[in-house]
């Protein structure tokens, strides 16, 4: 692929703008049954607790797209690879208001349209952003993430109240859709240097894993994503029927959580990837994110009737920092340390590893949760993987 060898200034915003739309949108996709599992579940006859296989078959999908959608990236275009992500998690989502069977694939196609969105911005940004201020324009893409989630946890459970679940899944679709066609404009500019030629083999396909296998740091930064990867989905996945159901809170106030949570790693993001870039060195940054959101996962464990609604919501707001606002900063260490004009293709395979964690993660967390028949376990968990993840970064030479 004919990469450019300086950013031009005007398009990296552009395509700033556009990759960071379309992320947010897309996570909100993929947050809505989360959010709203509690209502969701009854309805169609199901324990809310399986939601944990209902995210890890859309984290599945979204674990073999991230790795197969590299030739795609290199003879459509970022763009025009994201716009298509937005209309397949559209469908997904139109899926979710059917019967219960068809959830499972629903969630796959979510999955699908939700695995290449980071390779396709990280292809793109790697391109047009300033190697100076490659943690922050990451770490500003990747507020996206939590700022889908944010809106899924604020606004739908308020939908849901005065129209319905069904209203409210139908309502991000249809933004999933519209986000698409406004990104149409940019793709000119933005869609630039394609490899017409290009052919998907499975040579290909399995290539940039060789890649990061042989890569000690690579290695490094994307066992760190499998780690922290997991305990992000777990938070995002459980911290709403967790406060609704054994905590005893409102939906609307369980989604209030959420809210915060998703608003700190917006915060986080920004704020990790800025230190990134000025004062402290990307892998001990990372490190100490594990150890906080660890501690913040072990707490979040210990809620109960006893504690303050003001406290909560504190420490899941820095749960969200932490366990959220890694992102940006391992991501922008995986493009820097990729192969000239290989950031797609690395993070697609950096992302497929990473997503396994997702996959297993939160199936794991139901499991744990349905056999202590406490959500708290599940939480304890993750919090032990986190604080050894960021304890090992830490011990490790700079």
């Amino acid at each position: 692929m004919n990469l450019k060898a300086a950013p031009n200034a005007p398009n990296a915003l552009t395509a700033l703008a556009v990759t960071l739309s379309i992320q947010a949108f897309t996570s909100l996709a993929a947050s809505a049954t989360p959010v709203l599992a509690p209502e969701m579940g009854p309805a169609m006859g199901l324990d809310p607790k399986l939601i944990g296989i209902f995210v890890g078959v859309l984290y599945l999908g979204a674990m073999l797209t991230s790795l197969a959608s590299v030739g795609f990236i290199e003879r459509y275009g970022p763009i025009r690879v994201s716009q298509v992500c937005a209309v397949v998690c559209a469908c997904g989502l139109v899926l979710t208001t059917g019967p219960a069977w068809s959830l499972l694939i629903a969630a796959a196609l979510i999955g699908a349209g939700y695995g290449p969105i980071t390779p396709a911005s990280s292809q793109l940004l790697a391109r047009t952003a300033s190697p100076r201020t490659m943690a922050l324009t990451f770490s500003i893409k990747q507020t996206g993430v939590p700022l889908g989630a944010a809106l899924a946890g604020a606004l739908l459970p308020l939908l849901t109240i005065s129209y319905g679940w069904r209203a409210a899944v139908w309502a991000v679709a249809g933004c999933c859709m519209v986000i698409a066609l406004l990104a149409q404009p940019t793709r000119a500019g933005l869609d630039v240097g394609l490899s017409r030629a290009h052919r998907v083999s499975m040579e290909q396909l399995f290539a940039p894993l060789g890649l990061v296998a042989r890569s000690p740091k690579l290695i490094e930064l994307t066992t760190t994503g499998f780690v922290y990867a997991t305990t992000q989905a777990c938070l995002l996945s459980f911290l709403v029927v967790y406060m609704n159901q054994e905590l005893g809170r409102t939906l609307v106030n369980a989604g209030l959580t959420l809210t915060v949570a998703t608003a700190g790693g917006v915060i986080g993001r920004i704020s990790w990837g800025l230190v990134a870039d000025r004062w402290i060195a990307p892998r001990r940054m990372l490190g100490l994110l594990g150890l906080v959101a660890g501690a913040c996962a072990l707490a979040t464990s210990s809620f109960g009737p006893t504690w303050p609604i003001t406290a909560e919501i504190l420490i899941c707001a820095l749960f969200g920092v932490t366990a959220i606002g890694w992102n940006g900063v391992q991501l922008a260490e995986v493009a820097r340390h990729s192969p000239r004009g290989k950031a797609g293709a690395i993070t697609g395979a950096s992302g497929f590893i990473t997503f396994a964690g997702v996959v297993v993660g939160p199936p794991l967390f139901a499991l744990l949760a349905t056999l202590t028949g406490s959500y708290a376990s599940g939480f304890g968990a993750i919090g032990l993987a986190s604080l050894a993840c960021g304890a090992w970064l830490l011990r490790r030479k700079m």
